[in-house]
């Protein structure tokens, strides 16, 4: 299975977002990752829904929406009526993880959940087999631009183990600090998804850089 990368648009430039959205389109990218932050979970906010409208006016692949928010359940139907192909949510945002993943899955997206840095991936023995996707964060979510965490090849190797025991094809993405220098390696330890932010938009080249990261994970 060819490794996927997604741009991260919260390190796009606002003021040009069609453009961006376009450059994207062009690329080899595969996923648009789009992260919603709410000031509450998270210590910032990004953006809300007429930006994700704006975008999948625009946009040719899939939307990747990572919700970085409180009571994300209240949102489900409104993120796939906007053009959310997958729907993230954070595990330490979901009292009753199991009924969010079933309403997700009900709206038609792919369902996917989080895990802050600190979160073991144990948490998800009793639930993997319904997931899609699991995102690990490798950096504190919040904030884009971050150095990444370490420990994440060690939890996303826990996570392959996992989702090999209990014989599922869930997809390992990695969100925070994806660079060249790292990208193989996670590869190596099982991940499927990279989401790279300023690595990309910040990027002299975009399209090239994209090009290249994907020729290096595949």
């Amino acid at each position: 299975m060819s490794k996927l990368v997604a741009p991260s648009v919260l390190a796009a430039d606002f003021a040009n977002i069609q453009r961006d959205v376009e450059m994207i389109n062009s690329s080899e990218a595969d996923w648009f990752h789009i992260d919603i932050m709410d000031g509450v979970f998270v210590p910032n906010i990004s953006f809300g829904m007429p930006v994700v409208q704006a975008i999948k006016k625009h946009a040719t692949k899939p939307l990747d929406v990572h919700l970085m928010i409180v009571n994300p359940d209240q949102y489900i139907k409104t993120f796939k009526e906007i053009g959310a192909d997958i729907l993230t949510v954070h595990y330490e945002a979901c009292t009753h993880l199991h009924r969010t993943i079933q309403a997700i899955k009900a709206e038609g997206m792919q369902a996917g959940v989080a895990l802050n840095p600190h979160t073991p991936i144990s948490v998800l023995e009793d639930i993997i087999q319904e997931l899609d996707l699991v995102c690990i964060m490798s950096v504190n979510p919040g904030f884009g631009g971050q150095s990444f965490i370490e420990n994440t090849y060690t939890k996303v190797q826990q996570l392959k183990n996992l989702i090999t025991f209990k014989g599922c094809d869930t997809k390992i993405e990695i969100d925070g600090g994806v660079t060249n220098k790292n990208a193989n390696n996670l590869i190596e330890v099982g991940a499927d998804v990279l989401v790279a932010g300023s690595f990309v938009f910040g990027a002299e080249d975009p399209i090239e850089t994209v090009k290249e990261l994907k020729a290096l994970i595949n």
